[in-house]
């Protein structure tokens, strides 16, 4: 009896065992499995994709380079800046560097910064701005009339923008001048008394030789901001903008260019002549800024500004394809 009592204890115990055992191997294995699975998860996550983000951050992070050219051909010997910037390769192309980081008064091509704070702001619709003429006579013929966005844009009527700036406000201007980073961000002088050279109100304002001042890199910097893929503007008021910016002498191109003039004097003397925008080709998009400063024994014009930019985008894209 006790010997039967052990045999049976025995084989229980051993089965038992068996059965232990075998569940146990099974358990390793499935651990196993398990971990095989994690590792080529974590593999194949680990390939390309990782690559790609770590090269898109330092592409991001990347500080852009500085090309120093000698445009000077350009320029028939007045003294001026140019300044390039090809978002995509992340270069600005520079002429006469000290001068391209200057800050000067931005003059009427601050027009396209009080367009885009009235625009999205609703300050008025592009299509219902017309706004009524004092019957003050001016000495620009094209002012002395009821007038609209689009023409006093193209006419670069001061009156009207003198107007539309009051509508805007301080409050909203500091706002968008701060999101712009636009120069020195300076409105201090709401009415433009420090310009000297016009002493007619209707006439001047902040952004004419007065408290606003911008360098020509900075120009292209905000350009960006406001028709880069990274702007915050609806693409309603960057097409209303472009509509009035398009420069109609490139019509009949490949190259689309956008722009504004500007010009200031003191004491009678141009002293601050502009043209900035952006020029869209094929494939890419650019952002330029052409300035003259006062050069004594040379015809320093807005219009002059603007011919070089235009040549000098044209040859851009031209060298560049």
């Amino acid at each position: 009896m006790r010997n039967s009592y052990f045999k049976a204890v025995y084989w229980i115990f051993i089965c038992l065992f068996m059965l232990t055992g075998c569940s146990g191997n099974d358990s390793v294995k499935e651990e196993i499995i398990v971990e095989d699975e994690k590792v080529k998860l974590e593999e194949e996550k680990a390939e390309e994709p990782e690559k790609d983000t770590e090269d898109f951050a330092q592409d991001v992070l990347a500080e852009p380079k500085t090309v120093n050219v000698d445009w000077s051909e350009y320029f028939d010997g007045v003294n001026g800046a140019a300044v390039i910037y090809n978002a995509s390769e992340k270069q600005y192309t520079i002429y006469n560097n000290e001068l391209a980081l200057t800050r000067r008064s931005p003059c009427s091509t601050f027009k396209i910064i009080s367009s885009l704070a009235a625009l999205e702001n609703g300050i008025f619709r592009s299509e219902d701005s017309t706004r009524t003429w004092s019957g003050e006579i001016f000495w620009n013929e094209d002012w002395n009339k009821d007038i609209d966005f689009s023409e006093a844009f193209r006419v670069s009527c001061v009156w009207y923008f003198r107007e539309v700036v009051d509508d805007i406000g301080k409050e909203i201007m500091q706002k968008e001048l701060d999101k712009l980073q636009y120069g020195n961000c300076d409105i201090s002088d709401w009415q433009g008394e420090l310009n000297t050279n016009n002493g007619n109100r209707a006439l001047t304002g902040f952004w004419i030789e007065s408290s606003l001042e911008i360098s020509p890199k900075e120009q292209t910097e905000v350009m960006e901001r406001i028709f880069g893929r990274n702007s915050v503007y609806s693409k309603k008021t960057q097409d209303e903008l472009k509509q009035v910016m398009l420069v109609p002498e490139q019509n009949e191109t490949a190259l689309s260019l956008y722009g504004k003039t500007g010009m200031g004097k003191q004491n009678g003397v141009v002293v601050d002549a502009w043209f900035t925008g952006f020029a869209e080709g094929t494939d890419e998009k650019i952002y330029f800024c052409v300035y003259l400063g006062r050069t004594d024994d040379k015809n320093v014009t807005s219009s002059f500004a603007k011919e070089i930019a235009i040549q000098l985008v044209a040859d851009y894209f031209s060298n560049d394809n």
